[in-house]
């Protein structure tokens, strides 16, 4: 962000915004080792919005994670989808998340198959 023309101060305060929004502002401090897979995730999402993107592409945003974990982070990225107004393009082979977007676009073999 700052090698992007913003000032140290709006780094930081957007840095902290989107920390809280993602629930990790409690781990301020720690090092990406010590978080756990959930908490790198919604770090990862963190990170992709700090930009303020129009678009984020999420290639199986869920894949490593347990249920819990997976539900929360599905949760965030469909709240900052609704809030800040970003479009998700998302990877999954959860039919359960897959369920919950806009559209649902289905490649079999590397063909469209389905689209709805």
């Amino acid at each position: 962000m700052v090698m992007g023309g913003a000032s140290i101060a709006d780094a930081k305060h957007r840095a902290l915004d989107l920390l809280t929004r993602v629930g990790l502002l409690h781990r301020i401090d720690h090092k990406p080792g010590e978080l756990s897979g959930g908490e790198r995730q919604r770090t990862a999402i963190a990170r992709a919005l700090v930009n303020h993107p129009q678009l984020i592409l999420a290639d199986e945003p869920t894949g490593n994670l347990d249920q819990e974990t997976a539900e929360s982070v599905y949760q965030e990225l469909l709240l900052l989808n609704q809030e800040l107004g970003t479009a998700l393009v998302v990877v999954t082979h959860d039919m359960e998340l897959a369920s919950r977007m806009d559209r649902v676009v289905r490649i079999s073999n590397g063909q469209l198959t389905e689209a709805a």
